[in-house]
């Protein structure tokens, strides 16, 4: 799709903002770009419990799959610059629609967000553009799986082609195992996002995120992050969310950086060019780091959360300006994301019982926060009827701090946490590990 900007309502203003969604990441971003002067006003549709906590920030409770009405509170708040923070509406073709309607906004259309709508789609494109990836077949039948299954001689990740909230791939230990995940995901474990199964060779190495704003042609890099997917302790146990994450990883160097630019940002760019995908948004790169370099395991079409909860302290107050620039295809293509020299630590609290079979409404004692270095942002959380503060998700809170090191910044979060109180709620004590002295050597 290709972007024309030209009759886009208020392009060159950006006072009134606003955010599609309703999680963690919404409510991080807003607390970023509330930090900006210029902004007057910050609308996060349809938002949550905490999305009023902010200076500047509204929440506006309405389904933004109903276009119409989106539309129509889009122009009545005249608003500016939209950002789009989930993944599906980006997949379901809300960028494109708003712009048709002249809005300017970041986030992908339906092209770009196939990156990570569909794997098999995103694995066939690291094809074309010679992009570094494990090797991998695509199977729609129990039939086509038990082949591939049975002639491969290395171990295999299961992965429902779709959209699965976080928890469509699977490290299954022997072949009898992927093949039961496979027939579960074929069989409708995640409804049409399992039409399709990709078989992915199992590769080795630490797991890191790297993020690029982009403009369609120019990018602009973001502190780098470590998110912890699995549900328990040692980095065991279910595939989530997210549980936590940290930023920025000393696993990358800057020389790193540089390769992992060369081999992989710049080609993904290109590829998405000569395809002609006009991409204004967050580019997420989950790579893992092997003997051999730096592979992609998946794109992300959004920022990822928790990652967004934990870099976005970090920015500064113009960090709005680089998004707007990216919407408007204006880059220069030496523009900086200036972040402060601290590091940055989030736990996500959750409710007993995600990512499977949980219960929601119970009352959140929140304490009021008086440190500049700590933040919590509300992921699952609603006002009831008698105007409580109470759960309404499966990862409820993210509880963000930033220090001079990361034992610190752990430290403290997970003082902050022992004060949260709810029925039910539930965190992972190791977030870090891999860069808390106190953690090394006890779980490495």
């Amino acid at each position: 799709m290709t972007i024309d900007l030209k009759k886009s309502i208020n392009f060159e203003r950006l006072e009134n903002i606003a955010i599609i969604g309703n999680g963690g990441r919404e409510n991080a971003l807003a607390w970023a770009i509330q930090k900006n002067d210029h902004i007057e006003n910050i609308f996060i549709i349809p938002g949550n419990g905490g999305s009023n906590s902010f200076k500047k920030c509204k929440r506006i409770d309405i389904d933004y799959n109903n276009t119409k009405k989106l539309i129509d509170k889009l122009i009545e708040l005249s608003i500016d610059f939209i950002i789009i923070g989930p993944e599906n509406p980006l997949a379901n073709g809300l960028a494109d629609i708003l712009r048709e309607h002249n809005f300017c906004v970041f986030g992908p259309g339906s092209d770009g967000a196939k990156l990570e709508s569909s794997k098999s789609w995103a694995k066939n494109f690291m094809k074309d553009g010679n992009i570094p990836t494990a090797d991998f077949w695509k199977v729609s039948s129990e039939e086509d799986a038990i082949k591939i299954i049975n002639k491969s001689d290395k171990p295999l990740v299961v992965k429902a082609d779709g959209l699965a909230s976080g928890k469509g791939v699977f490290m299954p230990e022997d072949k009898d195992e992927t093949l039961e995940l496979t027939k579960q995901i074929l069989n409708g474990k995640f409804g049409i996002a399992g039409n399709i199964v990709v078989l992915e060779e199992k590769i080795k190495g630490p797991e890191v995120s790297v993020f690029a704003l982009c403009d369609g042609e120019k990018y602009v890099l973001m502190p780098t992050a470590q998110d912890h997917k699995r549900l328990e302790e040692g980095d065991k146990g279910l595939n989530t969310g997210g549980m936590g994450a940290y930023a920025p990883t000393p696993l990358i160097s800057n020389n790193d950086l540089v390769k992992i630019c060369q081999q992989v940002v710049d080609p993904t760019i290109n590829e998405l060019i000569r395809k002609k995908i006009d991409y204004r948004g967050v580019l997420y790169f989950g790579l893992m780091i092997t003997e051999s370099g730096a592979k992609v395991i998946e794109y992300n079409c959004r920022f990822g959360d928790p990652e967004c909860q934990t870099i976005m302290p970090l920015m500064d107050k113009n960090f709005i300006n680089i998004l707007h620039k990216c919407a408007m295809g204006n880059l220069i293509g030496n523009e900086k994301i200036i972040s402060n020299e601290k590091v940055s630590g989030c736990v996500i609290a959750t409710s007993s019982g995600y990512p499977l079979d949980y219960e929601v409404g119970y009352q959140i004692e929140l304490e009021n926060i008086q440190d500049e270095n700590l933040q919590i942002f509300h992921s699952g959380t609603s006002i009831n009827e008698s105007g409580d503060l109470v759960t309404n998700g499966g990862r409820v809170l993210s509880i963000v701090c930033q220090d001079k090191d990361f034992d610190s910044a752990f430290n403290n979060a997970y003082k902050f946490l022992d004060k949260i109180k709810f029925k039910g709620i539930f965190y992972r004590k190791d977030i870090g590990h891999q860069v808390r002295k106190s953690c090394i050597g006890e779980l490495n």
